[in-house]
C-alpha cells in the first residue's frame, strides 16, 4: 500500500493539477502538500533575505540556509504525517535534482513511496507560466530539466502529451 506519492517537476509542469485529479480518482482521502505550501507558510521576511528564498527576475530560485533549515523540518513533518496514517501527495520541485530526492528519501525512510516525474517541454511550461500570471517569468524554463537531473522515478508522465486527469489515472494504476 503506497503511503506517499512524490510528484516532482518544474514550475508550471502540471503537478498541482495532477495532484487534484489524484485526490478525485484515488479511493482513499489523500492530503496534497507541496513547495508552495511550504513557501506560503513562511514569514515574508524569509522571501526578502539572502538566507531565505529569493525569486530572481530571470526566474532563478536561490535558497539560503534559513530556508533549508525550515525545509528540512517541513520534510520531516510531512514524513511524520504519513507515518501517522495520512496518505500524502507531495507536489515538489527538486531544485537540487538528485540531492533533493536524497533528502526526501532519508526522511521518508521505510514508508512506501511512489516517485513520479512530471515532465513538460520547457516552452509549453513557459507558456503556462505566462497564462497563470502568478509566477516569475523564466522560472518554468529554468527548472524544466534541472529538477530531473539524477532523479530516479518509478513512473514518469508528460503533461504536454496527456491531460492532468489522464496522468492521474496512470499514476493511480501504480498506487498499491
Amino acid at each position: 500500500m503506497t503511503d506517499v506519492i512524490v510528484l516532482n517537476g518544474g514550475s508550471s509542469s502540471g503537478k498541482s493539477g495532477i495532484a487534484r485529479c489524484l485526490q478525485a480518482v484515488l479511493p482513499d482521502p489523500w492530503l496534497v502538500l507541496g513547495t508552495d505550501t511550504l513557501v506560503d507558510a513562511m514569514p515574508a521576511s524569509i522571501q526578502a533575505s539572502d538566507a531565505g528564498i529569493e525569486f530572481a527576475s530571470d526566474g532563478q530560485v536561490i535558497v539560503g540556509p534559513e530556508f533549508r533549515m525550515l525545509e528540512a523540518a517541513w520534510i520531516e513533518g510531512v514524513a511524520a504525517m504519513a507515518r501517522a496514517g495520512a496518505r500524502v501527495i507531495v507536489d515538489e520541485v527538486f531544485l537540487g535534482g538528485a540531492d533533493s530526492q536524497k533528502r526526501w528519501r532519508k526522511a521518508l525512510g521505510e514508508l512506501r513511496v511512489l516517485w513520479v516525474g512530471v515532465r513538460c517541454d520547457s516552452a509549453v511550461a513557459a507558456g503556462r507560466e505566462v497564462a497563470r500570471g502568478d509566477r516569475v517569468i523564466g522560472m518554468a524554463a529554468s527548472q524544466a530539466d534541472v529538477v530531473h537531473r539524477g532523479v530516479v522515478y518509478d513512473l514518469e508522465v508528460d503533461t504536454e502529451q496527456a491531460e492532468a486527469m489522464e496522468c492521474a489515472r496512470a499514476i493511480a494504476a501504480h498506487v498499491g
